[in-house]
């Protein structure tokens, strides 16, 4: 089967509220949804949203590479053009994973199998997924209540925001008002320094925490595992693992889990490769979203099913979105489903 179509569809999203974190936020998410169709009919879709904050190429960059991989893909073979993705678009990770989604789309639904099945045969059917309740603040029990009565029971929290003692003190007052069995994990977007971190982290001792992400501004592998080694919980590398190296990471393992960005590291099969071999090297990993479109949720979903661990992933964002480019997948309680037909299930509107 050949390419026979190949269209760019810019888009800009804005947020219902400003995403907040210690490396900064934004308001509008923009990016492109790209679409492929072959000679036979078939259309397939995928999400270029890139994000310079999280470990992605610039917008103007992915804008040029896309105009080229359209020029150099036309008429191609969907293998050789699978193929050829490294070569064409293997500095810009999120040029790489919409073109990957894309193709990846066409090829499964070829196969008459869902994405996640094509990755995986035994991919899970549904994935656990964490609620994004925003920054640690005075309101932030009331955003907890509302996501426990929605049906989650693993919350995010963006901290190291304020002072360490300021923040220790609402989690506090956050985990005394929170219902049994709901668990908070906490994300520090590398903002704090080892002491500061060790602060934290040791005074965590009794609450719900689940895990603690990228708590180092200046990460080294030393340093992790110090931080590591002090508690019962899982600490998490997210944008960490860019800093230090998946080589660093999964040699080392100074800490317990990573976090896979599939727009950051450049599409499924690479993330899902890490993931293997991070379960090889006794690590965890959950995969998140960088607050893409309908289309690049559905592809993260697809990933975490081939994943296939049973923990919370961090793909319940779509709500963060006032408007999207099409439908994303369907949410029950605290689990998104992977829908029962070929493909990547993704409708545009």
């Amino acid at each position: 089967m050949r390419l026979a179509g190949f269209s760019i569809q810019p888009y800009r999203l804005p947020l219902a509220v400003p995403w907040e974190s210690a490396q900064g936020g934004f308001a509008v998410r923009e990016g492109w949804l790209i679409r492929l169709e072959t000679g036979g009919g078939l259309v397939g879709y995928g999400d270029c949203a890139p994000l310079p904050q999280a470990g992605t190429e610039g917008r103007a960059c992915a804008a040029s590479r896309l105009a080229e991989c359209a020029a150099f893909l036309s008429g191609m073979a969907l293998e050789v053009a699978l193929a050829s993705l490294d070569g064409i678009a293997g500095a810009a990770p999120a040029v790489r994973c919409g073109l990957e989604t894309a193709l990846l789309d066409l090829l499964s639904q070829q196969a008459g199998l869902g994405l996640a099945r094509w990755l995986n045969p035994v991919s899970s059917p549904s994935v656990k997924v964490n609620a994004m309740i925003g920054a640690l603040d005075r309101q932030s029990l009331s955003r907890a209540q509302a996501a426990a009565a929605a049906g989650f029971n693993v919350l995010k929290l963006k901290v190291g925001l304020a002072p360490v003692r300021h923040e220790l003190a609402l989690l506090c007052d956050l985990a005394g008002g929170l219902p049994a069995g709901i668990c908070l994990r906490l994300d520090a977007n590398r903002a704090w320094s080892e002491a500061e971190a060790a602060v934290f982290l040791g005074a965590l001792s009794g609450l719900p925490v689940e895990s603690v992400e990228d708590p180092l501004d200046r990460p080294d592998v030393a340093g992790l595992g110090r931080l590591q080694a002090g508690v019962a919980f899982p600490l998490a590398a997210d944008e960490t693992l860019p800093v230090l190296g998946a080589e660093a990471l999964l040699a080392q393992r100074p800490v317990r889990r990573l976090v896979l960005k599939p727009m950051v590291l450049g599409g499924l099969r690479p993330a899902l490769a890490l993931a293997n071999r991070a379960r090889d090297a006794g690590m965890e990993c959950v995969v998140t979203t960088t607050v893409d479109s309908a289309a690049g949720v559905h592809s993260a979903l697809h990933l975490a099913a081939a994943v296939a661990n049973g923990l919370a992933h961090g793909l319940a964002t779509s709500s963060w979105l006032v408007r999207d480019v099409g439908f994303p997948p369907q949410r029950v309680g605290g689990m998104l489903e992977i829908g029962r037909g070929t493909g990547l299930g993704f409708i545009a509107r």
